[in-house]
């Protein structure tokens, strides 16, 4: 028998509130007791992405939620600004190019964050734009981008600001209202701690305008459905029961917790990341734009980063992310969002210091922990 460690980007662990929840058994969705349910998740998103905005629950992944917000937003040949600064930025433009929508593409260097100059130049350049797209945390990179700086540029124009809070929502402050953000989405996996399954997707007053003249195509992503349902306190399709009675014990355990502390806790996670990294000779893919929900580091020269990945996961049972597309096998990814805890921390870099000197990687051992350690003593 062997004990699993999950320090990836999504899935993330689950709480054992979380699994007792889904294991209740399965109720009718047209019932005032699923109705009370849905109320409650419905009030504890709101508190979870600081708006008093709606926020949808779709049954779908995260790109579900994206995808919902391009076809609701938009219409073939409008034209939209997307910051594509690693993989999840690029889906913003795969999504735009399937419903018709001109991208206009601001690209920036993997392991770097957009500069919101940029997006203000690109704004006043093109006034048709009619949507921002970008990515609160870009788990390709290990990337945080500035949405509180953008949202001063976007907010005053015509253009809506949509941020992909996949990975970032739970573990990343996101002031939607307050930094004049018109719509979120998110996914549940992550930050959020649970199972993959749930899409959720804020609204504006902005981007209901923008919705209501939208003439994209779409029927089950049809957020005027969701609006007509939400107010209700219904959906308007058989919803994903099971995982949005587990996201109201989700709720509650944020709320408990604040969401101070949260972000706090999190920052220390990955300050904690970071230190043992660098002490073992890493050097960090994005050190000047380092999120709190994923560290992202380069693997030494002369080492197979597909290798590493797979070694701690299938022999050692600790599993991290490698690098994806052009970064594949260059880079390792290490999470710390969602339910982890310092031990979790530690056992994760101890078991990458193990497969290290196994690969012949020259440092002092326990170098890693030690830094975290201090971290976390502090």
């Amino acid at each position: 028998m062997r004990k699993n460690y999950l320090l990836t980007p999504g899935p993330t662990p689950l709480p054992p509130q979380v699994c007792e929840a889904m294991s209740r058994p399965i109720i009718h969705h047209r019932t005032p007791q699923f109705q009370a349910i849905l109320k409650e998740a419905n009030e504890g998103l709101k508190y979870a992405f600081q708006t008093q905005n709606d926020v949808f629950i779709l049954a779908s992944s995260g790109t579900g939620a994206m995808e919902a917000a391009v076809a609701n937003l938009l219409s073939a040949g409008d034209t939209a600004l997307v910051v594509q600064a690693g993989k999840f930025g690029e889906r913003w433009t795969e999504l735009c190019k399937a419903y018709g929508v001109t991208a206009e593409v601001i690209s920036v260097e993997w392991g770097k964050a957009v500069d919101p100059a940029q997006i203000q130049k690109s704004l006043k350049a093109n006034p048709k734009i009619k949507a921002v797209f970008t990515t609160l945390c870009e788990t390709s990179t290990g990337v945080a981008t500035d949405i509180e700086a953008i949202g001063k540029i976007v907010k005053d124009g015509e253009a809506a600001l949509v941020v992909d809070a996949i990975s970032g929502l739970g573990a990343i402050d996101l002031k939607s209202d307050a930094w004049g953000v018109d719509m979120v989405v998110s996914g549940s996996q992550k930050g959020l701690m649970l199972p993959p399954g749930l899409g959720f997707i804020s609204l504006s007053s902005k981007a209901m305008k923008l919705i209501e003249a939208s003439k994209s195509p779409k029927y089950y992503f049809d957020l005027r459905k969701a609006k007509k349902a939400i107010d209700k306190t219904d959906t308007p399709f058989t919803p994903a029961i099971t995982l949005i009675i587990a996201l109201v014990e989700v709720l509650r355990m944020m709320k408990q917790d604040g969401l101070e502390n949260i972000f706090s806790r999190h920052r220390k996670m990955a300050d904690a990341t970071r230190a043992a990294v660098k002490a073992l000779g890493l050097v960090l893919f994005a050190p000047d734009a380092a999120s709190d929900a994923v560290t992202a580091a380069v693997v030494p020269q002369g080492l197979d980063g597909e290798k590493l990945v797979k070694t701690m996961r299938d022999t050692y049972g600790v599993t991290i992310a490698g690098g994806q597309d052009e970064m594949k096998g260059k880079l390792i990814r290490i999470a710390h969002m969602g339910f982890i805890e310092e031990l979790d921390i530690i056992a994760g870099i101890s078991c990458l210091e193990k497969v290290l000197t196994q690969m012949g990687y020259k440092f002092q051992l326990g170098a890693g922990v030690k830094a975290a350690e201090e971290v976390f003593l502090k």
